[in-house]
């Protein structure tokens, strides 16, 4: 694979104080693949400007809006202009700019959700669909080693037909209303017109939905959700239940809270077969646990030689050596990087490059969130999931 030069990325958000900007940027930046070489970092001007300082970008690369971004961008030469556009915004602050890159010839990299609400998604899918650039949604969780040696084991019957899926994600964060403590986080995430009207599930019910799907490779047919609001005065719920059935007849159990108070944020998965099971946690990322019915469960660990493609593929350092979070991501971003490369030169990516959450990921889990709010509102039981597109 030639590799000519560096993905330059624009960056939208991640001003002074973002904790996802950050995050996104060391993971693009890990691997040299891609250079940061402009930004349009808030929607204050001075901000942008202080957050580009702080980057050590030129002060003619740091732009006061991202429409300011695109069209002095275009202006440069090739060489020199941004490659792909990194948002890392709100969410109510997705979908414009993202259609406005891709119809301007950028790449694109998306935080999830892929948007405020289903009406923009589905308009959003078929910008993405008829673009011949490469977009990206940053569904984090399917970038760990473990998590894809799970995938590959399933995929290949290891564990037979699947059964039960469990996915829970417990958090504590949101234990008080730090929404009205100043609390930047909890402010814009309780926030429906800045986050959409699902709080916990499409904050972090959104990410155990898609493990759920990516893991099993199954696709959910119906589901039956219970939202909850536990802390008194917030307009948005921060704690649900959800069950669904899938298409080849699994049944699932969908748990996510931000009010488990003292919870960190330990998404766990269990996945269980007709032969046998998986489990997995990410505060405990590095282990797989494979059960059987007939022989001692058995402890998969990251970094060694018998892992399946997918894992070594996204593996980066020997047994014992932890990784996490932050690699997590720059896996997404090495593959969404090679695949660029690859579209240039004409080549066909390798299968386990182009294992990256996308806009199919993005549509799917938009619908997830619009049948769970339509399911807690109706007496129905049951709720067929059809996603529109």
């Amino acid at each position: 694979m030639s590799t000519t030069k560096k993905l330059k990325i624009g960056l939208i958000g991640g001003g002074p104080g973002s904790f996802i900007g950050a995050i996104h940027l060391n993971g693009a930046l890990m691997d040299g693949m891609f250079e940061l070489a402009a930004g349009a970092f808030s929607s204050n001007p001075e901000k942008s400007k202080i957050r580009g300082e702080e980057l050590m970008l030129p002060s003619d690369r740091v732009y006061a809006s991202y429409d300011e971004m695109f069209e002095k961008e275009l202006q440069l030469p090739e060489s020199e202009r941004i490659d792909v556009v990194c948002i890392v915004t709100p969410n109510n602050v997705h979908f414009d700019p993202t259609v406005k890159a891709l119809k301007h010839g950028f790449h694109v990299a998306l935080d999830k959700p892929l948007t405020l609400n289903y009406a923009e998604a589905k308009e959003l899918y078929h910008v993405v669909k008829n673009s011949d650039k490469m977009f990206l949604l940053t569904h984090t969780y399917s970038g760990y080693p473990m998590i894809k040696q799970a995938k590959q084991m399933i995929a290949n019957g290891e564990i037979g037909k699947v059964r039960k899926v469990y996915v829970e994600y417990p958090q504590g964060w949101l234990w008080k209303l730090l929404e009205t403590e100043n609390n930047k986080q909890a402010a814009w995430r309780t926030d429906p017109k800045r986050n959409g009207l699902a709080g916990c599930m499409g904050d972090i019910g959104t990410h155990a939905f898609h493990m759920a799907e990516y893991i099993t490779g199954e696709k959910v047919s119906h589901l039956c959700a219970d939202l909850y609001i536990k802390v008194e005065g917030r307009p948005i719920d921060d704690d649900g239940v959800v069950l669904m059935r899938f298409e080849n007849g699994a049944s699932g159990v969908l748990m996510a809270s931000q009010t488990d108070t003292g919870a960190e944020n330990n998404l766990k998965v269990r996945v269980y077969g007709e032969k046998g099971g998986l489990e997995w946690e990410q505060e405990l990322n590095n282990t797989l646990l494979v059960r059987w019915p007939d022989k001692p469960d058995q402890i998969y660990r990251a970094g060694t030689g018998y892992l399946g493609s997918l894992a070594q593929e996204n593996t980066r350092t020997p047994a014992g050596h932890p990784e996490g979070y932050v690699e997590a991501f720059a896996n997404l971003y090495r593959n969404f990087a090679r695949c660029i490369y690859a579209q240039r030169n004409g080549e066909t990516p390798k299968q386990e490059w182009e294992d990256y959450p996308g806009v199919e990921d993005g549509i799917r889990g938009m619908a997830f969130i619009d049948h769970v709010l339509k399911s807690n509102e109706s007496d129905q039981k049951w709720t067929p999931f059809i996603v529109e597109k």
